[in-house]
This record gives C-alpha cells, structure tokens and sequence, in this order.
C-alpha cells in the first residue's frame, strides 16, 4: 500500500491564494478534465497555519505535505467551521481529473459549499505531474513509473484522521475522469471507503478480488474522451476501457445485488440495485452528455476556445453523490 514517512500529521503550509491564468488554462487543456468552475462562488481564502502549529486541522482550507514512497506529496482539506456537538464528521475524498489537482478540484466542483451545510471534511489531494496511475499503464507519468497512488490516499485519510474526529465508518471517495478511475482503483485495492462514486471514469488495470463496497458511477452517453460504450476515446491518452455499464454491472456481482430497477427522468436514467448489508451499486446515465462534472455552471468563451464538453444542467453531480455516499455508511 506504499508506505508513508516523517510525522503522522503533516504540518500544514500556506496555501496558494488563486488559480493564476497559467494554471487555470493548463487544468482546462487537459484531455482528462471538465473544469468548469463554478461562476459567482468565490471560496474563503485559505488558511495559513504556521508550522509549529498543533497538529490539528484549522476551519477553512489548509494544505498539507506528506512524504510518502520517497516523494513530497501535497493535499488540501476543507473543514467545515462547526459541527453538532462537535461529533465525528463524515470525509470525502475528491481526486482531480488528469491535468488538473486539488486547488482546481476545489475550486470547481462545489464541495467546500457542501462541507460546510453538511459539515463534511473534504480531502483534495494532488497528483503527481497532475495524474494518477490507476492501472492498465494509464496515467500519464505516474502511471508509467508505477506511482503507488493509493498508498498515497490511503495515508492522507490516516493523516487526516489523526489531525480532525472523522467518522470511521463514513470514508467516501469521488473523482472525475483520471480521478474516477483512481476511485475504482480504491475500491479495488482497499478495504478503506464505505462507498465511492465516480464520474466520467471507467475501470483499468486487474481488480481480481474487490471487497464489497457501494458504488455510485455517473456517465455520459455522449463522452469522447472515457467512452460509455467502451473502446478507445479520444485525446492524448485514448483511454481504452470497457463499457461502462460492464464495469457497473460488476460490481453488482461483487456485492451479490438484486437485479436493478431502471427508472428514467428526462435525460437522466437510473439504475438501481440494492445489495446486502446495506449497500447499494448504481449507474445514473446521461443522454448527450459529454466529458464533465454535472451540475457546474457554464463557461462558453473556455469550453469553445479549448474544445471542452458543456457541463449537463440535468444534474447536480455534487449533491447527487452526497446523497448516495451519505446514505450508505460502512456496515455496523
């Protein structure tokens, strides 16, 4: 699983204040991101913590180093200001598309405001050279040198468990594209998360003997870049998975689920099965849908200008996987 090095609790260090046009631009390239950021939503500027700080996680977001296989690696945490009664709190991890990391993640997919309605702690961790290996020889230079990037996820939820009370039994993660698959990956070499929930991904790489674990897929029909209906995409990657509905379909075998029910609303189809113990798998399937986050507002001058799929306004990605991830815990 890799191993982690130094402190238990990272010191955290200042955070960058904005993305600079330069970083914005190479996120919104990128043949694995829809970064569509939300317009009008201005986040908090982050906390800069000193590093001789208690090793506790401060409200707001602070961002973190940890040494893990040899390499520095950084993440942010979004911790809503209050709790009730100061109970143990919920942690999502949301893990950024390829050519994108955690600021811009933060930035654009809504879930700082959803930590502190809810109050969930939200984990945005960077990739290395801004990608994830997660199998199959996919991504980019992590996925090349066999970057054990779940090793890394692994020891930042233990690291931010030790720094905050978090919910043992309420460990979720979600990810776009690159960071999709990264949360197959979770699911396939952990026994970590209690659910997860990725978005315009599919799954790469062996995953020979997965535990159970509830799985909520959300996809386009219309998506070039990770097909919906398998087969080579397009981009730097061609990223050549199987269908999605097969990947979906197997992890309904792997929590030994009823057969699903399919209901439409629009664009917008689900499937759904329950399974035992609680759990849940699920595909929410788009029509026309493309390459990106669900929900986010548009940017039509960016998303013509870099040849970027719209983002569907059929749905809220963000709350939707809430939903999911919050109704289905880790068995007691």
């Amino acid at each position: 699983m890799g191993a982690a090095y130094g402190d238990p609790v990272p010191a955290p260090v200042p955070a960058r204040r904005a993305v600079t046009a330069r970083r914005a631009a190479a996120a919104l390239a990128g043949l694995l991101l829809a970064v569509p950021v939300l317009a009008g939503c201005r986040r908090a500027p982050d906390t800069a913590v000193p590093a001789t700080s208690p090793a506790v996680l401060p409200a707001g977001t602070s961002v973190h180093h940890l040494s893990v296989g040899g390499a520095d690696r950084t993440y942010r945490v979004h911790r809503p200001a209050t709790a009730p009664g100061g109970a143990p709190l919920p942690l999502v991890v949301v893990l950024h598309g390829g050519f994108g990391d955690g600021e811009q993640a933060e930035d654009s997919y809504g879930w700082d405001a959803l930590s502190d309605a809810e109050h969930v702690l939200v984990v945005y961790p960077d990739g290395l050279h801004r990608a994830w290996n997660v199998g199959g020889g996919c991504c980019g230079r992590p996925g090349r040198a066999g970057v054990d990037d779940t090793g890394f996820v692994t020891a930042v939820v233990a690291a931010v468990r030790a720094a905050a009370p978090v919910d043992g039994r309420r460990l979720y993660a979600t990810g776009i594209s690159n960071g999709g698959m990264l949360t197959y990956r979770l699911a396939c070499d952990t026994t970590l998360f209690a659910a997860v929930a990725p978005d315009s991904a599919t799954l790469l790489g062996d995953c020979p003997a997965p535990a159970p674990v509830s799985v909520l897929a959300v996809h386009g029909t219309a998506d070039r870049t990770v097909r919906y209906d398998g087969g080579p995409g397009t981009g730097v990657a061609r990223i050549d998975g199987p269908p999605v509905p097969d990947v979906v379909a197997r992890w309904r075998a792997v929590d030994r689920c009823a057969a699903p029910v399919t209901t439409t609303a629009g664009p917008v189809t689900t499937s759904a099965a329950t399974c035992p113990d609680g759990r849940a798998v699920e595909l929410i399937t788009i029509a026309g849908a493309g390459h990106q986050w669900p929900g986010a507002v548009p940017r039509p001058l960016v998303q013509k200008a870099l040849g970027l799929d719209p983002p569907s306004t059929a749905l809220d990605a963000t709350r939707t996987i809430w939903a999911f991830l919050a109704a289905h815990p880790r068995p007691a």
